[in-house]
C-alpha cells in the first residue's frame, strides 16, 4: 500500500514508471478496478480545484463534465471511480483511507506544494508519449501561469474559523480516528477551494469582464490574472453553504468597481440597471478623477453579460439594496 511519501514526495521517475503502468491498463467494466496510483489520486485532488463531485452520485456520474470523463479514459476507469476517490481525498466517504484525507490537506493548504507536483505529472505523461487531447492541463498551468486561488481576499481568517468551527463536531461524530486538527485543516482547505470555484464559475459567467465597466485584460491570449474580482453580492460571511457556491450570487468586477459595489456606491436592480449614489454622482460632476471611474462612460447604464450568461440572482440583489446600497 502506498505511504504518504509517495505522494508528497512523488519523484519525475516514479509519475514516468505509473503513467506507463496506466496506459498498459485495460479497462474492467463491472470487475473490480485497480488500485489508485499517487498520480491518479494527485491528478483527482488537482482536479477538485475545477470540479465540485459533490454535485453527482453514482447514478449521474456519467453527466459529469471535463476534465472527469478525459481523465476517466485516460485512467481506463468509470466517472464514478474518480467521482469516489475525490470523495475519499475530502473525508466525504467514510470509507476513505486517513492517508489520503492527510494528503489532500497537506497539499489543499499550500496551493504551491500542489501547482509543483501538479507540473511534474504533467511533464511525466507527455514523457510517456500522453499529449494535451488525452491528458488536458485543466489547470492552465503550461503556459507558464502560476496557480491562483480565486477569491481568497474575500475569506478572512476569523470567518473561516467560525464557519469550520460549526462543522468539526459533526465531523468528529463521522470520523472519530482523524486528529481534530486535521479535520478543522482539511475542512478550512474545503472552504477555500468552493471559494475558488464559485469565483472560477462567476468569472466565466460574465465572460472574464467587470460587469460594470467592460474591462477584460488579455496577455499572450490569455486572461490576465489578478485583473478581476468575484465576489458575493450578498457577503460569505452572512450566506448560507448553498449560497456561498451559488454564482448567482456573484458578479465580477475590476477592482474599482467591486469596492464601490460592496460598499454600496453601486447598485443593480431587477432589471439589471446601475444606480450609483447621488454623493458619488455629484462628485462624477465636479472631480475628472471621479469621471473617470464613475462617470458614463466607462460606467455601463446597464450590467454587462455576454449573451447565453446567467443573470444575478433577484433575492441577492434585493438583499443589496436593502442591507448595502441603502444604508446610511
Amino acid at each position: 500500500m502506498p505511504t504518504i511519501g509517495d505522494y508528497l514526495e512523488l519523484s519525475a521517475g516514479q509519475a514516468v514508471s505509473q503513467w506507463r503502468a496506466i496506459l498498459q491498463r485495460t479497462p474492467r467494466p463491472g470487475a473490480r478496478q485497480e488500485d489508485f496510483t499517487p498520480v491518479e489520486t494527485l491528478l483527482c485532488l488537482a482536479a477538485s480545484l475545477v470540479f465540485n463531485h459533490r454535485r453527482y452520485r453514482g447514478s449521474t456520474a456519467h453527466l459529469a463534465e471535463e476534465p472527469i470523463p478525459t481523465l476517466a479514459r485516460l485512467f481506463r476507469r468509470p466517472n464514478g471511480s474518480l467521482i469516489a476517490k475525490m470523495g475519499n481525498l475530502d473525508g466525504g466517504l467514510a470509507h476513505g483511507a486517513r492517508y489520503e484525507v492527510y494528503v489532500a490537506s497537506a497539499l489543499l493548504s499550500d496551493p504551491g506544494r500542489l501547482e509543483a507536483i501538479y507540473r511534474l505529472i504533467l511533464q511525466a505523461g507527455r514523457e510517456a508519449g500522453i499529449g494535451p487531447d488525452e491528458l488536458p492541463d485543466f489547470l492552465g498551468l503550461e503556459g507558464g501561469d502560476e496557480l491562483h486561488l480565486l477569491g481568497q481576499e474575500e475569506l478572512t481568517h476569523s470567518d473561516l474559523e467560525m464557519a469550520v468551527q460549526e462543522k468539526v463536531a459533526a465531523w468528529s461524530r463521522k470520523a472519530p480516528d482523524l486528529p481534530e486538527r486535521l479535520t478543522e485543516r482539511l475542512l478550512m482547505a474545503s472552504v477555500r477551494v468552493g471559494q475558488h470555484r464559485f469565483a472560477r464559475d462567476v468569472l466565466d459567467n460574465h465572460g472574464h469582464r467587470c460587469a460594470f465597466c467592460g474591462l477584460g485584460v488579455k496577455t499572450r491570449g490569455r486572461v490576465a490574472q489578478r485583473m478581476l474580482v468575484a465576489s458575493h453580492i450578498k457577503p460569505w460571511r452572512v450566506s448560507t453553504s448553498a449560497e456561498r457556491l451559488d454564482p448567482q450570487n456573484g458578479v465580477a468586477a475590476c477592482p474599482t468597481h467591486d469596492v464601490a459595489f460592496d460598499t454600496g456606491l453601486l447598485a443593480v436592480d431587477h432589471e439589471l440597471r446601475v444606480h450609483v449614489r447621488p454623493d458619488v454622482q455629484e462628485a462624477v460632476q465636479a472631480d475628472p478623477a471621479a469621471r473617470s471611474s464613475f462617470g458614463s462612460p466607462p460606467l455601463s447604464r446597464r450590467l454587462l453579460l455576454p449573451q447565453g450568461a446567467t443573470a444575478p440572482g433577484a433575492r441577492y440583489l434585493d438583499w443589496h439594496y436593502a442591507n448595502v446600497y441603502r444604508r446610511p
